[in-house]
């Protein structure tokens, strides 16, 4: 059997970071379980497919519903938020290779145009 997209030792970094669910005061659909949403994200990224494409057998809800979770997420900051989780990681490990570290103004802002 492959091994999952989502492990628990990503799922557990990335769980706090996620807003809560929205309340809704008028019902509606139940919401989809965030790492089922996360899983789809993570396949429609790697494979490359269309949104639209993404296999309703995986139980990962529609293409449109993980792409929405995807921009509610970015919109949330929460990419940011990893990003800065698992480069605190890397460096508390000593694994980060700054013989391969790169810095241009789009990552850090140059004071005063130096």
């Amino acid at each position: 059997m492959a091994a999952p997209l989502v492990s628990d030792a990503l799922w557990a970094l990335i769980e706090p970071l996620l807003p809560p669910e929205p309340p809704k005061p008028k019902g509606g659909r139940p919401w989809l379980d965030n790492r089922a949403a996360l899983t789809g994200i993570l396949f429609v990224l790697r494979s490359g497919i269309p949104w639209e494409l993404l296999p309703v057998e995986m139980g990962c809800g529609s293409g449109m519903t993980c792409w929405r979770r995807l921009h509610e997420w970015h919109q949330a900051g929460v990419w940011k938020r990893l990003h800065r989780v698992l480069l605190d990681r890397l460096g508390y490990a000593n694994a980060i290779n700054w013989e391969r570290a790169a810095v241009d103004s789009a990552a850090v802002p140059a004071k005063r145009g130096g």
